[in-house]
């Protein structure tokens, strides 16, 4: 018993250090961890709100560019959760400085969860900074304000944990590119950021729900909004179900050595 206070201080310490770390890794770069997506989404509204936009008319009840704001956002927040991770962690490997990781004492599953909410913090800075611009073009009301943070939170770990396990099998940086290029863009592009899939033709409709980003999005959306596209039970359902399982394959995986010990 007298060896528990010892270990909960070290490993309280093993997890602040790699929080830390990768807190000042993303506020060090800003200029390529928050200062490109801000820009990409003012483009995003005045290319698709302000333009497009005028002859779309109303969504849902709601004018476009109110409607695509919490998709933008949301956009934003899983590309930069899921990038950070796969990038950090990546590096770590290609350093070679993941192996004084695994001989500390610090256990497997606070590694795997320290690097997650680096991921998740450098999603909230983002998707606070986007949610900042879409100010300016946009007025965003708070409808559910649980539904909103419960969304991004859940989003963010699922996305962050995607780049963890992407980050173990990754050889080179080729392979840590080829997801996000040719899954989680297409993905999150069909996933009902610029419209609701009410517009879309009957076999549209039903192949949406087969994409998990949809009823994140909407699940966001509807904290904003007060309008979903998703049943909303289902929507965190699958979101909670996501990020226990992929936390938990993680972990197995860190246990095992996959792709580290290689």
């Amino acid at each position: 018993m007298s060896g528990t206070p010892s270990r909960t201080r070290t490993d309280w310490t093993g997890f602040s250090t790699i929080l830390i770390r990768e807190t000042g890794r993303i506020v060090r770069i800003w200029g390529q961890t928050i200062l490109p997506p801000a820009v990409t989404s003012t483009l995003y509204f005045v290319i698709f709100g302000s333009l497009i936009g005028r002859r779309v008319g109303q969504v849902g009840g709601h004018g476009y560019m109110q409607f695509i704001a919490p998709g933008l956002i949301m956009m934003s927040v899983i590309q930069n959760s899921y990038g950070n991770v796969v990038s950090s962690f990546f590096g770590a490997k290609f350093g070679k400085h993941i192996e004084e990781l695994l001989v500390s004492p610090l256990p497997n599953w606070l590694i795997v969860l320290g690097y997650v909410m680096g991921g998740v913090i450098r999603g909230f800075l983002v998707g606070t900074v986007v949610t900042i611009v879409s100010l300016f073009f946009t007025r965003l009301g708070v409808a559910h304000p649980f539904a909103i943070v419960a969304a991004a939170v859940l989003t963010s770990l699922v996305f962050a944990l995607g780049g963890f396990i992407n980050a173990m099998f990754a050889k080179n940086f080729d392979q840590i590119s080829w997801f996000p290029t040719f899954v989680l863009t297409p993905l999150t592009y069909l996933g009902g950021v610029f419209y609701s899939i009410t517009m879309l033709p009957t076999w549209a409709f039903r192949a949406s729900h087969l994409n998990p980003i949809l009823y994140m999005v909407s699940a966001f959306r509807y904290g904003f909004l007060n309008t979903s596209d998703v049943d909303l039970r289902l929507a965190f359902g699958i979101m909670i179900a996501a990020a226990a399982g992929m936390f938990a394959l993680a972990v197995i995986l860190m246990n095992r050595g996959a792709g580290i010990r290689d």
